[in-house]
Parts: structure tokens; C-alpha cells; sequence
């Protein structure tokens, strides 16, 4: 049997407790892989511990080095690395290219961020008493950092955790979610094949519940990096205490369509923004609310749109949507719909599962405390609701727990920069859905949606301390 071992102080570590990794769309066996314990935890934490001292010390331009030969060793096994996504997560091929290319961005972005953690000087003489003075700050790495990441984008959410961390001088313990390890370990390997020290980078896989504790209450332990859900996330920051935290969390994103708005020129983005990687992103589109007076053309038109979709094998060229992650949230997500429908709700497209696939379901009527609009979907659901004025719209965007990226179509400016400052969200997008994200830009939530920002050059701040130095130039 070909076990897949942890990743601990650069070597591969099979343990006897194993679990069967299977495909999402078909349920046939990937690998086998090694869960680890809180044994197998301390271990990592020991080395990332031992290799600090090794980081700390180095140059901003070997770090920087590292991060570009991992950018081209990616580069190299682009294909490679695409199709683990289509085995381990169901990614759809041509989705899955497109994270390869998203995580080559952000670990070059990180790799330029290493050489512009920069100081200021501080003007002592501003206040009395400050006279003969020079103050100045730097920012220093905090040590060991543990990152545990979703499934959803299993490449490039683990570049948003190690990019910043590597190219501030921090070492990394690394929890990846259970059905996406494989690309865990191949970036652990790229980075040991890139120069990394060993233990710099350490991957445990295993129960999240059996494993948490030892990960995140370990004095040792200086930093928590985690994306999922808003209750794990909150465990997280109760328990973490005085150490540092960022926390990525859920949404319900809403997008707001303005009467003035060409509808032929945004039908198919939004119709992308709701449906992709079968709504299982963050950031995905799940509630839009469009004008009543264009509100049946939009619901006609974006239902058409819808139809054009293809489900399917994910290996194949063609294919748009594939399985969802498992079988359980196949069951929550089609629980919700028909508890909706039972409420009032009504079903423009889709509804009912086919085999591992949610199919692309546009749902019209929908009441605010509806599971399907109040909650996360995390599937490919989306509700259109109509409105009468702006500020129905945003406050209807706004009744929500969640706050993470919201959006607005609309020509006018002034109606624009009304909705962004009064929509409650991390980020406003304007003239495009809110699952939009470039890698650099600061992203994060309020409320339930998050704490701490993420972005490389907003996660260093986050994973380095400031330090303040003053001295007296006279005696």
C-alpha cells in the first residue's frame, strides 16, 4: 500500500493510522494518507521552533530568492499541479490552471514583498522632552505561525499563509483541510527543493478536531492563520489568548444592480460569480438584488445563461461544474433549497442533486431569513430579489452576520461611493461581482466574516512585530 506521510522536518513520516483519499466527483481511491497526532504535532512544532533560529537570521534576499524558485518551479509543473486539483478537491481543469496561476502571483508577490518590509522614523523633537532624540522603527518575524487552510483553494490559500510568513523570516505549521493534502505535501517538497531550511515548513494532516488543541493553545506557537468557518473561528480566537490571529471566514456575498446598468455586459460575469468552482468560494455570489424595474429581464436573462453551463467530469476541457466536496454538503445544501421552496421560495433553474453534483440552481422569491439567503451556502445557490431604492438594497445587504466582499453595478459615481460607504463589508466592489480578488489587494471581513487581513503585503504587517528603537545623541 503506498502511504502518503506527514511532512515534518523534511522528511516524510508514515504513520500506522491512515485514511483513504477519494475523488469528490467519482469516489475513486487517490491515496492513502497519514494522520498525524498530537504527538506528530508537537514534533512539528519543535522543528519549526529549531528551524526559526535558522530564519531569523537570514537575509531579506534569500528569502526573497527562495519564493522565486518556488514561483518557477511551479511555473515548471503547472499541469501537474492543476490536475491534483481535479483529483483531490473536483476542480474543474481549466479552474484549476487558474489557481496555478493565481498561486505563482502571490508567491511573487511575497517574494517582492520580503525585500520592502520597511521602518519609519519617528520625529522625537514633536513633543517636549524629545529634544536630541532619534527614534526609528523596524518590524521583526514573531516565530512560529500556525496556518490551517480550507479545501476550496488548496493552492493558493496556502500561498496567502506561507508567502507572507516565508518572506518575513517565519516558520510554518501547516494543517490542510482532510480531502486536500496532496497539494500541502507537493508545496512543502517545492519549498524544500527551492533552498527552504528543513522544518521552516511542516505539514500535518489529520482531524482538524483531534488536532486543534495541540496546534493552536502551544505557548511556542505565536501566530494563527486560519480560513473556514465563523464557529471554528471563533473557537480559535477564544482560545488563542494574547497571540495573534487572522481569521478568514464566512459569507453570504451580495451584489446590488442599478437600473442603469447594460445588462448584456454583465449577465455572464455574474452568472460566473455565483456558479464557480460550484460555489464553493468564499467570496462566491449567493444573494443579488436588481431593480424592479429591470428585475424580470435580469432573472430571464441570467437564467438563460445559467442553461449554457456544463456539468460534468472535471478532467474534461469543456466541463464548468463538477462534484461538490462531499456527499454531506451535497445533502445540507439540498436540505436548504427544499426547505426554502417550502417557505415560499420558487425555483428558476436547478434544485436537485445528480449523483455528486449540485447542478447551478437560481432561486426567485426568496425571503431574508431563509437558510439559502441568511446563511452560507457554500454551493452553487443564488437568490435574485427585487428592490424599489438604493438604500433598500444596501440595508438589505447589510442585514447579515457576514461582511466580506459585497458588490454594486451602476454608472452613476455618486450612487457608487454612497453604497461604499454605507455597505458593511471588509471590501466594496464596484462594477463587478464581489467574488472578484486580486492577490496584493487587502482582504478580510467584519462581523462574522473575519479578523485581520490577508493580501501579502497586509499578512507581513500581520506576521512581523513593530519594534520601536530611540536614542539619546547627547549625553
Amino acid at each position: 500500500m503506498n502511504i502518503k506521510g506527514l511532512f515534518i522536518n523534511g522528511e516524510s513520516v508514515i504513520k500506522q493510522r491512515t485514511y483513504d483519499l477519494r475523488s469528490p466527483y467519482n469516489g475513486e481511491s487517490i491515496a492513502t494518507i497519514s494522520m498525524a497526532d498530537q504527538e506528530d504535532v508537537n514534533r512539528a512544532i519543535d522543528g519549526a521552533q529549531a528551524a526559526f533560529e535558522v530564519m531569523k537570521e537570514m537575509h531579506a534576499y534569500q528569502r526573497s530568492e527562495i519564493l522565486l524558485r518556488v514561483v518557477q518551479i511551479f511555473e515548471e509543473r503547472k499541469e501537474e499541479l492543476a490536475r491534483v486539483l481535479v483529483q483531490e478537491a473536483g476542480k474543474p481543469i481549466r479552474t484549476a490552471r487558474g489557481e496555478i496561476d493565481r498561486t505563482i502571483a502571490t508567491y511573487q508577490l511575497a517574494a517582492e514583498e520580503a525585500k520592502r518590509i520597511y521602518g519609519e522614523t519617528i520625529p522625537m523633537d514633536a513633543a517636549p522632552g524629545g529634544e536630541n532624540r532619534i527614534g526609528f522603527t523596524w518590524r521583526e518575524p514573531l516565530g512560529v505561525v500556525v496556518a490551517i487552510s480550507p479545501f476550496n483553494f488548496p493552492f493558493n490559500l496556502v500561498a496567502h499563509k506561507l508567502g507572507p510568513a516565508i518572506a518575513a523570516g517565519n516558520t510554518v505549521v501547516l494543517k490542510p483541510a482532510e480531502q486536500t493534502p496532496l497539494s500541502a505535501y507537493l508545496t512543502a517538497e517545492i519549498f524544500q527543493q527551492a533552498g527552504l531550511p528543513n522544518g521552516a515548513v511542516q505539514v500535518v494532516a489529520g482531524s482538524g478536531r483531534e488536532l486543534s488543541d495541540a496546534l493552536i493553545m502551544d505557548p511556542r506557537v505565536k501566530k494563527i492563520t486560519f480560513t473556514g468557518s465563523s464557529q471554528v473561528g471563533k473557537a480559535i480566537k477564544a482560545k488563542a489568548g494574547l497571540r495573534k490571529v487572522t481569521l478568514e471566514l464566512g459569507s453570504n456575498s451580495g451584489l446590488i444592480v442599478e437600473p442603469d446598468v447594460p445588462l448584456e455586459k454583465v449577465i455572464q460575469r455574474c452568472v460566473e460569480g455565483a456558479f464557480s468552482f460550484a460555489g464553493q468560494v468564499c467570496i462566491s455570489l449567493q444573494r443579488i438584488y436588481v431593480h424592479e424595474s429591470i428585475y424580470e429581464d435580469f432573472s430571464k436573462r441570467f437564467i438563460e445563461h445559467t442553461k449554457q453551463l456544463k456539468l460534468g467530469d472535471p478532467s474534461e476541457e469543456t466541463t464548468d461544474i463538477s462534484a461538490m466536496i462531499s456527499s454531506q454538503e451535497l445533502e445540507r445544501i439540498e436540505s436548504w433549497v427544499t426547505e426554502a421552496v417550502k417557505q415560499g421560495a420558487k425555483i428558476g433553474i436547478g434544485g436537485a442533486r445528480n449523483g455528486t453534483i449540485f447542478p447551478p440552481t437560481v432561486l426567485l422569491n426568496v425571503k431574508r431569513d431563509m437558510a439559502v439567503s441568511c446563511q452560507e451556502t457554500f454551493a452553487p445557490v443564488v437568490s435574485i430579489v427585487p428592490y424599489k431604492k438604493l438604500d433598500q438594497a444596501i440595508n438589505m445587504v447589510n442585514d447579515s452576520v457576514y461582511g466580506l466582499n459585497v458588490g454594486i453595478y451602476t454608472q452613476n459615481i455618486i450612487n457608487a461611493l454612497h453604497a461604499a460607504r454605507k455597505l458593511e463589508s471588509g471590501g466594496v466592489i464596484i462594477n463587478d461581482i464581489p467574488t472578484f480578488r486580486l492577490d496584493h489587494m487587502p482582504y478580510g471581513g467584519v462581523k462574522e466574516s473575519g479578523y485581520g487581513r490577508e493580501g501579502i503585503k497586509y499578512a507581513v504587517e500581520e506576521m512581523t512585530e513593530l519594534k520601536f528603537v530611540t536614542m539619546k545623541t547627547t549625553f
